[in-house]
């Protein structure tokens, strides 16, 4: 008996070794090493030929391990409505490295990133052409590999630089009515995390506004200018999200392991868990909706892959972060009113922050035919000017 009782305890004792060992592997950082979307800026524009230049940062976010980069590399989509037959892009990469030059060959050599430090790079985006008038946008992938105790992982960042713009004022401006209200869609180049809000409308609303008019931007082309959209291949769907996600709509963006593992990355894995369970109770009690409210706002703004237009249709796009905040700087910056709203063509209309002179009815009821659409229109932005007393 001693001999079975000494055997149980050191069982136990390997057990909870191996348990312990199993917790602070969770709780490590793994190969925790990021790319920037960096600074970008359009050094030659011409109607032959156009080069974009971003300074990318590569970052350690570890506190005690060091991360190799043994590969990088580059790669560029150009998106336009024509033929790019006779257009050339050519993406390169050269390192900019504190401690050690860049080759001449454009050879990318394995470097390591100590603890806690950065180092840069430099990416080169070289279009040329007979006419380049046609080109939309430009969609830059950076691929790279991180070599450290998770092992080898390939990662990328993605951004996408716009190459067109239409007019700041239109010729004819397509003004709608609404019961009372006058409405009008504004038309804008694709916007990017180089855009911000203020400017955005400063440049595209202003021309039309007058005291009294009410701005509204779309909830996901505002997360877009905050850089909040995912490509599904850095997303690494875990237990949860894999199972669950089945339990969804088909038409839900949390329908897909990559969908909803975006929630559990935004929210934690817990409380979808917790949502998950508590909505099933509330749905046999005649209740439905609730993993919604239980999950939080982020779980109803996700839109995943198609969800928006080219090229984000590539991406899983997130609710956008601070909006209250977005609305008051632009009612500071213009002395409009503003909104961010989420709209469908189900006549849902859902407003997410407003500054002081928004009137959610008003809102409501100029943006229930949804002017702005749900296609390609390209027109996150839409100004409401409400009735003349």
């Amino acid at each position: 008996m001693v001999v079975i009782g000494i055997g149980i305890g050191v069982l136990v004792l390997i057990g909870l070794g191996l348990l312990a060992i199993e917790i602070q592997y969770r709780r490590r950082p793994g190969n925790d090493l990021d790319l920037t979307l960096g600074h970008w800026q359009e050094t030659i524009a011409t109607p032959t030929h156009r080069v974009w230049v971003g300074e990318m940062e590569l970052v350690n976010r570890t506190r005690r391990l060091e991360i190799m980069v043994p590969e990088l590399w580059a790669k560029t989509q150009l998106l336009s409505q024509s033929n790019l037959a006779g257009i050339t892009c050519e993406t390169t990469v050269t390192p900019a490295h504190a401690d050690a030059a860049a080759r001449a060959d454009g050879y990318w050599f394995a470097y390591i990133v100590k603890i806690r430090k950065t180092t840069r790079l430099k990416v080169t985006v070289t279009i040329r052409g007979d006419d380049l008038s046609a080109l939309e946008s430009a969609w830059v992938q950076v691929h790279y590999v991180t070599y450290g105790p998770q092992g080898r992982i390939p990662k990328s960042r993605h951004l996408v630089l716009p190459l067109a713009a239409p007019p700041a004022v239109a010729a004819a401006p397509q003004w709608q009515t609404v019961d009372t209200l006058r409405v009008l869609p504004i038309h804008t180049h694709l916007l990017t995390h180089l855009d911000d809000p203020v400017a955005v409308v400063q440049r595209y609303v202003e021309p039309y506004a007058q005291p009294g008019d009410v701005v509204t931007i779309g909830e996901t082309p505002l997360a877009i200018m905050q850089g909040r959209w995912r490509h599904p291949s850095e997303i690494q769907p875990g237990w949860l999200a894999r199972r669950l996600c089945y339990y969804f709509l088909p038409t839900s963006s949390l329908a897909t392991a990559c969908g909803l593992q975006s929630l559990v990355d935004l929210v934690g894995p817990w409380r979808v868990l917790g949502a998950f369970l508590g909505g099933a109770i509330a749905k046999v009690l005649g209740q439905p909706g609730g993993f919604y409210q239980l999950a939080g706002e982020q779980a109803r703004l996700i839109d995943d892959v198609t969800g928006t237009l080219p090229p984000y249709d590539q991406f899983i796009v997130l609710g956008p972060d601070h909006p209250q905040a977005v609305v008051d700087r632009i009612a500071q910056k213009t002395g409009l009113a503003a909104a961010i709203v989420d709209v469908n063509d189900l006549r849902a209309v859902k407003v997410l922050a407003a500054s002081a002179g928004a009137d959610l009815a008003l809102l409501t009821t100029a943006l229930r035919g949804n002017p702005a659409g749900n296609a390609d229109e390209q027109t996150p932005l839409v100004l409401i000017r409400p009735a003349a007393p």
